[in-house]
């Protein structure tokens, strides 16, 4: 495998590496700028899902646009509004503002997480297809502890002694930083080439060949030449693609395949982890500083599972990495569900006189009464102080109020991290890039991540009420209960396409 191709696999993905900091950072930004807005769970639901919610627009319509007008342009545009999410971001003066700005980045990540795939598919060959898609969920995990790490060190250096940092300017520099990566992006897209497979379908043979020589050598070149060329020509009589040819009976099987493992990789709750997880680990009692030091722990492990996905991916196949993940994500949800089941919730008088903030005093009313759920204990708090208050507080009070195994929650989210890494995290993304024929591949990654996109963003926005009304134990009961069932049905329907070429894909799962 060429640098060359690696290079380019990594620059076009660098979009995955965008929206895995957009997604880590507004993790610890809402434990700041929720309780500044003073923002209801509904409100800091929206924040969060917002760009999901734009995303699926993006979703829908790019994979169709860069069919038009090309993958590279359409990145290009992307690199753009992520530089204008992050400056906006970071001005915002209002609840409004901050969502809206959150929505622009939501439209770059929704067409940058369908584009880089179907590009890289296109740029490689079958031996490494798997491995080079795959770093751009790489891309994505080097985003998430770049966020957590930025996170970290931001919370850490935001001491009362600070004359830089404080509580209302904190989270601005969180999102601000942002724009650094987004413009380093959109330089480095000036060095990759157009889709050799693109430029093909727009009658632009030579420049194809040039692209694909360059990238592999004239030998291999011209064996990719000579396979996309019996395939265009097999497709050239057939009529223009619309949406409801996704439906034909031949695309059936590989629709459904792809709309299962789009909805299941996101239905199970990664990114309510990834975009909570300073709050989740809040809920487990271990403090706020502990708890942003817990998701650089948490982006760590997804760093480590992703290069193992990228090892075994060409060399176990996609099968066998998505039915074992599934299974891991299953048990390490439940194992959470039954962590946050034995926890109990009790104020102490002397721990109450240790709250370092004024109205601590309010609570004494509640001082030694056991609440054995966490929605119940978190409603009391809520009402002796206020929303805002709590808000602000909610570290430091459950910090001493919980007694739970704190480690048992911290093994089952880690454990969920780490088979999401190594399987439906890279695997889907791959599978999508492979799956469709060039024909109908931007259209129907399109849909299939709008849907992926809605699942997201209905997840991230319900997040927050579950955990007040529902509480910690059940949310994560519901997640694990449907990876169980998710993983009966990939073992029933999921085909394996390790070691083919997207050609012979589609003669094997369309065609016959």
């Amino acid at each position: 495998m060429s640098k060359k191709i690696v290079f380019i696999a990594f620059v076009v993905s660098l979009g995955g590496f965008l929206f895995g900091f957009d997604a880590g950072i507004i993790s610890g930004v809402m434990s700041y700028a929720g309780p500044e807005f003073n923002l209801s769970e509904g409100q800091v639901g929206w924040v969060v899902s917002s760009p999901s919610f734009a995303a699926m627009i993006a979703m829908l319509f790019s994979g169709r646009l860069s069919d038009i007008l090309g993958r590279k342009k359409i990145l290009l545009v992307v690199a753009f509004l992520y530089a204008i999410s992050a400056l906006f971001s970071a001005y915002a003066i209002s609840y409004e503002m901050l969502y809206i700005a959150r929505m622009i980045g939501g439209l770059a990540f929704g067409a940058a997480l369908i584009l880089a795939p179907m590009y890289i598919a296109e740029v490689s060959i079958a031996e490494n297809r798997g491995k080079l898609v795959s770093i751009q969920q790489l891309n994505i995990v080097l985003g998430f502890f770049a966020a957590f790490l930025s996170n970290y060190f931001f919370n850490k250096y935001n001491t009362p002694e600070s004359t830089f940092l404080n509580d209302s300017n904190v989270w601005r520099w969180m999102l601000g930083v942002e724009l650094i990566p987004a413009v380093l992006y959109f330089l480095a897209l000036f060095f990759v080439p157009r889709s050799p497979r693109w430029l093909y379908l727009k009658n632009k043979f030579e420049d194809a060949k040039k692209v694909l020589n360059s990238i592999h050598g004239e030998l291999r070149g011209q064996q990719e030449i000579t396979s996309i060329e019996k395939n265009i020509h097999a497709e050239k009589n057939k009529s223009k693609v619309v949406i409801k040819d996704l439906l034909k009976k031949s695309l059936r099987f590989i629709l459904v395949v792809g709309l299962v493992a789009g909805v299941l990789q996101q239905i199970t709750g990664i990114n309510a982890v990834y975009f909570y997880a300073t709050s989740i680990f809040k809920q487990t009692g271990i403090g706020t500083d502990a708890s942003f030091s817990s998701g650089v722990l948490l982006s760590t492990i997804t760093v480590v599972f992703t290069f193992v996905a990228m090892y075994l991916i060409d060399r176990m196949g996609r099968r066998p990495l998505l039915l074992i993940g599934t299974a891991g994500i299953a048990l390490s949800l439940l194992l959470c569900a039954y962590g946050f089941k034995q926890a109990t919730y009790e104020l102490t008088g002397e721990e109450i006189s240790k709250l370092e903030f004024s109205e601590a005093s309010k609570l004494k009313p509640y001082a030694n009464q056991v609440f054995n759920n966490d929605v119940d204990f978190k409603n009391t708090m809520k009402l002796a102080l206020g929303n805002q208050v709590y808000s602000k507080n909610d570290g430091s009070i459950l910090e001493a109020a919980t007694t739970m195994n704190a480690t048992l929650v911290l093994i089952g989210i880690l454990g969920f991290i780490a088979c999401f890494a190594f399987s439906l995290g890279p695997v889907m993304w791959v599978l999508l890039s492979e799956l469709y024929p060039i024909k109908y591949r931007g259209l129907a990654i399109g849909v299939i991540a709008f849907i992926n996109s809605l699942i997201s963003s209905v997840v991230q926005l319900i997040f927050p009420w579950e955990l007040s009304n529902l509480g910690n134990a059940t949310s994560f009961f519901i997640f694990g209960a449907i990876a169980f069932v998710g993983f009966f049905v990939l073992l029933k329907i999921l085909p394996e396409t390790k070691g083919k070429s997207l050609e012979q894909i589609e003669h094997d799962l369309v065609r016959n």
